[in-house]
């Protein structure tokens, strides 16, 4: 069926449903297994609830459904990929279909990066008022049935949600059902979707007019009484987020304000100025939803897409607060999920273009010191994947080394931990540095390293003892102490703590001699990891009862 697979290639794709009668008549079925997410969503510290302004991103690209739409990935030069997953909190996938169901690969990424993902349901135009007059104006039965309808639909596809903007004008029976709806669906979305969100556009007002906002008020305020939190429009003026403070009270974080980062109409920033409107913003303590960040990809063009990217998210981030991973095993080789090429063990084994988001490494901290230190993405070379993670700076007079923070982590500390670099380092004196792994702990008294006789380190940095060599039950999982090649090298590492709270986990480059000149490094990061080592030691559960069907060989 046309819906499910590419008419040209038979590949499996992504969905939208247009219309009330193809949302009611929606039941999944044996052709959409390909469109359910495969990743739970990752937990995170702190969790989304926490008291702290939070970071929406509304994903709008030229209507949506574009390469992103393959399944499987597809052969795209120079595609638009998203990575800066540390730094936001909910992703939304935005189209102006009735019912968006974000493509499956965004789910895929966000979730491994433990950000959810919400879907759009829209009404607009005239189109739109009839559509709201036949399942709003008709009572609890026929607004029920859409909710249940919505609410089914994100947890099959395993998605965390929706967005709701009704953007139309609203006949009195139908705006006084709205919060009912509202109530209704952000109910069946909370028992369907554990941590579930719905959250409403600025857009109708109580008397059913269509008349933005651009703030929380007396107008808007029993929809967002409804729901999970509100996304207001992109024209605001200082004193409407005043106003909105008072107003929010206790749900201060639940207020999402709108940033276009196209900066349409009367707005304050935009493009590379967006830190303008988002500095106002946590002024009062607010969330922000920043709207098609695509910008940078769709102004400025694809040809120096990371760099732009990279500085675009960099001069956002002193106003995004990140979240810290919780769970181990971390591993990750930094892929995009996009490349030029395909690498494995540090091998080109396939030139040409791929993209697929589903393959998308957990994602770092994107560190940026001016004159200091950069971090980018390098799609030249890979240890696994399409990218490495290139670390560039200069080491200043005097000083031994840099550290990079790459994550921050938030969760107590096995007693043993096991942990893995691959790099390479680049440039004219590639020997000149040394490259390691460095732990700190959150300060308390009582964390300890190694046997209970050693003392505290000094402000919680640990540096792992390296291994030359894997303890023997990990020997087979852990080839990779031997397996530098191709210019990589490869390190293991071991570190013992009691009672301690993981904190960092950053790479230090070091100069092997003391110099009074500034030194200039550039250090390609392959692939981390950090294990608990009791974990590792137990083997994997079993695969029983594989099926494969719709086979078609080529």
């Amino acid at each position: 069926p046309a819906r499910y697979f590419d008419t040209k290639t038979t590949e499996p794709i992504s969905f939208f449903l247009s219309g009330l009668e193809e949302l009611l008549a929606w039941q999944p079925n044996s052709n959409d297994e390909f469109n359910v997410s495969a990743v739970p969503l990752a937990k995170r510290q702190p969790p989304l609830h926490s008291r702290r302004p939070r970071t929406l991103v509304c994903h709008d690209m030229r209507g949506g459904y574009l390469e992103d739409r393959f399944i499987q990935g597809s052969a795209t030069r120079n595609p638009y990929v998203f990575y800066h997953w540390r730094y936001i909190d909910i992703f939304v996938y935005f189209s102006h279909h009735t019912v968006t169901i974000p493509p499956v690969v965004w789910t895929n990424a966000a979730h491994r990066n433990s950000v959810p993902v919400l879907g759009t349901f829209i009404t607009e135009w005239t189109d739109g008022e009839k559509l709201c007059e036949a399942f709003l104006a008709g009572g609890e039965e026929a607004y029920g049935a859409v909710a249940e309808q919505l609410a089914r639909i994100a947890q099959h596809y395993r998605f965390d949600g929706w967005l709701v903007n009704i953007e139309n004008t609203l006949s009195a029976a139908a705006v006084g059902n709205l919060p009912l709806f509202l109530r209704d669906l952000t109910a069946r979305v909370h028992s369907a979707v554990p941590g579930g969100l719905v959250i409403w556009y600025d857009s109708v007002l109580k008397d059913g007019t269509l008349k933005w906002q651009n703030e929380l008020n007396g107008e808007n305020r029993m929809f967002f009484d409804a729901c999970d939190g509100l996304f207001t429009n992109y024209n605001w003026k200082e004193e409407q987020l005043e106003r909105t403070l008072r107003l929010a009270g206790p749900r201060q974080n639940d207020v999402y304000v709108g940033v276009d980062v196209f900066a349409r109409g009367d707005v304050i920033g935009g493009g590379f100025n967006t830190d303008k409107s988002l500095r106002l913003i946590r002024q009062y303590g607010l969330s922000a939803a920043i709207f098609a960040p695509g910008w940078v990809y769709e102004h400025l063009g694809k040809e120096n897409f990371l760099q732009n990217e990279n500085r675009f998210w960099g001069s956002l981030a002193e106003y995004l607060p990140t979240h810290s991973i919780c769970t181990l095993p971390l591993t990750t080789s930094f892929s995009l999920g996009m490349g030029t090429s395909t690498f494995l063990d540090g091998k080109d084994e396939e030139s040409g273009p791929w993209y697929d988001l589903s393959a998308q490494d957990i994602q770092p901290l994107y560190p940026e010191l001016r004159g200091r230190l950069s971090t980018s993405c390098c799609l030249q070379d890979a240890w696994c994947g399409g990218s490495s993670l290139q670390l560039q700076g200069t080491i200043p007079p005097g000083e031994e080394r840099v550290a990079v923070r790459l994550f921050s982590l938030q969760m107590p500390a096995p007693p043993k931990l096991f942990l893995t670099l691959l790099y390479k380092l680049e440039g004219p004196q590639p020997d000149d540095f040394t490259v390691a792994l460095e732990v700190t702990t959150w300060d308390s008294g009582t964390c300890l390293e190694g046997n209970p006789t050693s003392l505290p380190e000094p402000n919680g940095r640990h540096h792992p003892r390296f291994l030359p060599a894997p303890p023997p039950g990990l020997a087979k999982l852990l080839a990779a102490c031997h397996r530098g090649s191709h210019g990589w090298t490869s390190r293991c590492y071991e570190l013992e703590l009691q009672d301690c709270s993981l904190r960092d986990l950053s790479v230090i480059v070091s100069r092997q001699q003391p110099s009074l000149e500034e030194t200039s490094f550039t250090c390609l990061l392959g692939e981390v990891r950090v294990l608990d080592t009791a974990s590792v030691a137990a083997s994997p559960p079993q695969v029983y009862g594989v099926m494969a069907s719709q086979l078609w060989w080529q």
